[in-house]
């Protein structure tokens, strides 16, 4: 088994111009149901953020794409818990405001 069903990224934000992403790997044989909570300093938990990463696939989401239940806020400190009903593995990475322009993956 590759991966884990629960995840947490414990240092999130996304600066004025640039953005933060996360790309996750299924390499099982089964569809992963994800499920995104975002938490905050001074407000409460938002989520579920619903995503489904394809079997043998990855998938790459770029934070300020993330809608529903409500946009993430820019400059604003988060942290997220992550939990998939199959093993999944996950890495948040900062993306240079260079690169966001024209090349969200949704």
């Amino acid at each position: 088994m590759i991966g884990s069903k629960h995840w947490t990224i414990s240092k999130g934000w996304i600066p004025p111009r640039g953005d933060e992403a996360v790309s996750f790997l299924n390499v099982g044989g089964a569809d992963a149901h994800v499920r995104m909570t975002m938490y905050y300093r001074n407000r409460k938990p938002v989520g579920p953020y619903r995503i489904t990463i394809p079997a043998g696939r990855m998938r790459r989401i770029h934070f300020d794409a993330l809608e529903d239940p409500e946009p993430i806020p820019r400059a604003a400190a988060y942290a997220s818990t992550i939990e998939s009903d199959v093993p999944i593995v996950v890495q948040a990475q900062a993306v240079p405001a260079e690169e966001v322009v024209g090349k969200k993956q949704r």
